[in-house]
């Protein structure tokens, strides 16, 4: 008995000495002061940014106590509170707004145990536009870990070469703004990257081969810049890459060589560039890929060469406007994820296959401006449900069976068939014409069909005539 009441005893104790460390710990974060040349060096570097008006007096004690600034994060090094993230624009709405003539002042760079520094819609003024200060970055290369620069306008000139020594940094964001000039080959030495971001600028020049050196990259996006040039060999290496963008570029070349080795992309966007020499193997190795957006590039190559079924987590296939020639292959059909097709604007040939309305999540599918010829074998119930969405307009040998419906739901842009051709079995394989029409071929044009068989047109007036008997023998 006695035993079981000192145990107890010591339990409480236990129990007591727990809540009053971490009540210690609460109160002396609270009353943790923060150091004295910290606190300058950040009321001087907002006052460059929002103007000498601000001097911090609606904060008590000090930025970290309890009224503190919206995008000012903090925490205790030796006892004292120190910055740790800044983020200076409108990103919340009691956040601090920037003034139209700002600078970067020289007390910035003496935060140094800042790990995040984000600009955001702040640099907007074009005349007063602002660069980047080319020096002193190597203070901060101990601490910073995230460099955001987003939607400046005013915002010009180059990427400083100095960014060079943040050997720490995971993140550099330099995401619409109004840099120019070309890509520092430093960046390459960043190899604790997993997000680049330099979208949205006026960038110039050649992808540095350093890149290939990235080989945490989770995310790089080089989109709607003007980069030009082939891309480097070490790209196809970075095989942790989850997001590709280098949409809305001037690049040429082939897109990957054949030791390319990106096995968890998930999303390929090369859109509006230069790429040539078609469709190669390593993008079908891809096979995590879920956005594969390859459009407006003079690609060519036959689609019916490639084996579509290896990539069956795409949600997204966007081959429009790339040169392609053959049929529409029916194993698209096989990719049972997929939510929009685009193949329009290519040199495709064929009738497309049916199968393809059967794909269970299709919200998109596209085909205009090829040469597909025949008669659509998609329900009216699919064109209900598509409407625009489903695009085959600009293929003149292509039409659609009036049946019981109406030319109102028919696919838009689309000639019905002419009376008479519905009475075709879709599924007979029957074919108008042998390639020997002679002057019956502008007849069979007019169908909607090619002059490559007579056969469904013998059929035709075959049972036209058995039609014809019928009705003399009902009354006779």
């Amino acid at each position: 008995m006695l035993m079981r009441s000192n145990r107890f005893t010591l339990a409480v104790c236990i129990l007591c000495l727990g809540i009053w460390c971490c009540g210690q710990a609460y109160n002396t974060e609270e009353a943790a002061p923060m150091e004295k040349a910290e606190q300058a060096a950040l009321y001087s570097a907002i006052q460059g940014f929002v103007g000498n008006w601000w001097n911090g007096s609606d904060l008590y004690p000090d930025p970290c106590g309890w009224t503190p600034i919206q995008g000012v994060s903090c925490d205790i090094v030796g006892g004292l509170w120190y910055i740790t993230a800044l983020s200076i624009g409108p990103f919340y709405e009691n956040s601090l707004a920037c003034a139209t003539n700002v600078e970067f002042r020289p007390q910035l760079f003496q935060l140094k145990h800042l790990k995040s520094l984000s600009f955001f819609n702040c640099f907007v003024s074009l005349r007063h536009p602002i660069t980047i200060p080319g020096d002193k970055w190597e203070k901060l290369a101990g601490s910073l870990q995230s460099i955001e620069f987003r939607s400046n306008p005013g915002l010009i000139g180059q990427v400083p070469t100095s960014f060079g020594y943040l050997k720490k940094l995971q993140s550099l964001v330099l995401l619409e703004n109004g840099l120019t000039g070309q890509v520092p080959t430093n960046i390459g030495n960043l190899t604790n990257l997993n997000r680049l971001v330099l979208a949205g600028n006026r960038f110039t020049g050649r992808i540095p081969d350093s890149f290939g050196r990235l080989k945490k990259l989770l995310i790089l996006d080089l989109s709607r810049n003007s980069l030009s040039g082939h891309l480097p060999l070490g790209l196809g290496g970075l095989a942790s890459l989850l997001k590709f963008d280098l949409s809305n570029n001037q690049l040429k070349g082939k897109l990957f060589a054949r030791n390319a080795y990106l096995k968890n992309l998930t999303l390929l966007d090369v859109r509006n560039n230069k790429f040539s020499g078609g469709l190669n193997q390593p993008i079908l190795d891809m096979h995590s890929l879920e956005e594969l957006m390859l459009s407006c590039n003079p690609l060519g190559g036959d689609i019916m060469r490639l084996d579509w079924q290896s990539l069956q987590s795409l949600v997204v296939l966007d081959l429009s406007n790339v040169g392609l020639k053959g049929e529409i292959p029916e194993s698209l059909s096989g990719l049972k994820r997929l939510r929009y097709l685009g193949l329009g604007n290519n040199n495709l040939a064929g009738n497309p296959p049916a199968k393809l309305a059967f794909l269970p999540d299709l919200n998109g599918l596209y085909l205009n401006g090829n040469n597909l010829t025949g008669v659509l074998k998609f329900s009216e119930i699919f064109y209900w449900k598509m409407g625009k969405r489903f695009g085959a307009w600009n293929n003149p040998e292509l039409c659609y069976p009036i049946g019981s419906m109406t030319t109102r739901n028919g696919p838009y842009g689309v000639k019905p068939c002419q009376r008479g051709v519905t009475l075709l079995d879709p599924n007979s394989g029957a074919k108008l014409g042998d390639g020997n029409l002679n002057n019956n071929s502008h007849f069979v044009a007019s169908l909607g069909f090619s002059s490559n068989g007579i056969d469904g047109l013998r059929q035709l007036i075959l049972v036209d005539t058995s039609i014809t008997v019928l009705l003399l023998n009902l009354f006779l």
